[in-house]
């Protein structure tokens, strides 16, 4: 009996979350139409620098692992046991977040720069 209740249950949450977004997204658009406001502008908002703000994250992912991989192998050579290795997940996961988050000051920055040039002309 309860085998069947739980993909019955999902099943009927995901038709609920699907129904209720559009039914929200559907009044929303009323909403702004009642006000005058084109519905379709809001979603074509030229975004500039996305493609640089991933790549500069991913830039920064990359030079985590590699930053983590000779870090992991400086510290605990090629013969780990079991405490080491959990520690070197660790790192992993640390200098990943560490360097994708550098990665994305640095896109804030370039952003910054551009958009202060831009306001001068």
């Amino acid at each position: 009996m309860q085998d069947i209740l739980v993909p019955i249950s999902l099943f009927l949450g995901a038709f609920a979350m699907v129904f209720g977004i559009r039914y929200l997204s559907n009044k929303e658009k009323m909403a702004m139409i009642e006000r005058g406001i084109d519905p379709g502008l809001s979603k074509s908002t030229p975004k500039p620098f996305l493609s640089l703000k991933f790549g500069l994250l991913l830039v920064g992912f990359g030079l985590g692992l590699l930053v983590a991989l000779f870090t992991v192998r400086g510290l605990f050579g090629s013969d780990m046991n079991h405490t080491e290795k959990s520690q070197s997940v660790a790192i992993y996961f640390g200098c990943i977040g560490i360097f994708g988050g550098l990665g994305l000051i640095v896109s804030y920055v370039i952003e910054k720069k551009w958009l202060d040039r831009e306001t001068l002309k």
